[in-house]
């Protein structure tokens, strides 16, 4: 477990050397909120340059005011915009929880989650889902919850969510050296800064491109590598004749065995070689497919 925080300009100027100091292991910053470009963080560049330069890995997070699924790709795209060119070993989050987004319901809520994420995880980014407890448990739906992370929040002693989740924002009355004022307080129960690393995301070079080799070299699909497809076919089966379906979007190598010539894919990175297989493989995809 790692311990973290979450920052905006609303804790104004931080000193981040003390940040990291105070044992703060990563940091989520907010890059912004809405759908209009004049709506970046104005303290994200700053938040962003000192961090690393004060070695505090993070990762960032765009407040949603969407209430249509077009509205949540406009918000996707600027929030790519604000991003482009960094890199993030944390998670990127879509944090949902305005009251006019709840009156949507769950399936409202769901497709603007869904319309958001798959824009940016096409872009090659690690996304998660920030929201509350009770949110989460009456405003999205279980698809969107198995197939992205979740960043929880439940200022309590116990976060009593019962979904699975990666991240954990226990407080937001907490004091860390460095920043004035309260500030939010997390925790990270993944290990993020390598699932970045080892699957080319956030910014991050593939291991398996690196000429000089890597955990993931010599194996042209290693387990947990990204892949992109578009109108892909997939097949239930090793030997199957003919596609159960075709597939677009953002998928990862379940396991990096091959078999008669095809790879089974999966949707979540946290399912690779995850057993059982029948429950966590999307299906199998032509190597000559992926490539």
């Amino acid at each position: 477990m790692q311990n973290g925080i979450d920052v905006s300009k609303y804790q104004g100027n931080i000193d981040w050397q003390k940040v990291k100091a105070s044992g703060v292991a990563f940091a989520m910053l907010r890059a912004g909120y809405g759908r209009y470009a004049a709506q970046k963080d104005e303290r994200f560049e700053a938040n962003y340059q000192a961090a690393a330069a004060a070695g505090v890995p993070v990762g960032a997070y765009h407040y949603s005011y969407a209430t249509t699924p077009e509205q949540a790709k406009m918000e996707a795209k600027v929030f790519l915009e604000w991003i482009r060119g960094k890199q993030f070993a944390y998670p990127l989050a879509y944090d949902v929880e305005e009251s006019d987004q709840a009156a949507l319901g769950k399936t409202g809520v769901s497709d603007l989650i869904r319309a958001f994420c798959e824009t940016v995880e096409a872009a090659g980014y690690y996304v998660c889902i920030y929201a509350n407890k009770y949110f989460l448990d009456n405003f999205v739906d279980d698809d969107c919850k198995r197939r992205y992370d979740v960043w929880v929040a439940q200022w309590a002693e116990k976060n009593t969510y019962a979904g699975s989740y990666g991240m954990w924002q226990y407080t937001s009355a907490g004091a860390v050296d460095g920043i004035s004022g309260r500030v939010d307080l997390d925790h990270a129960y993944k290990d993020y800064p390598t699932i970045m690393r080892e699957n080319g995301l956030n910014g991050f070079p593939r291991e398996s491109d690196n000429p000089n080799g890597g955990a993931s070299a010599g194996t042209p699909f290693p387990a947990r590598r990204m892949v992109t497809l578009e109108n892909t076919p997939l097949y239930v089966s090793s030997t199957a004749k003919t596609a159960a379906a075709r597939k677009s979007g953002t998928f990862y190598i379940y396991d990096g065995k091959e078999l008669n010539g095809r790879y089974r894919i999966t949707n979540s990175v946290d399912r690779c070689g995850k057993k059982p297989s029948g429950a966590n493989v999307t299906g199998y995809v032509n190597e000559s497919d992926l490539r």
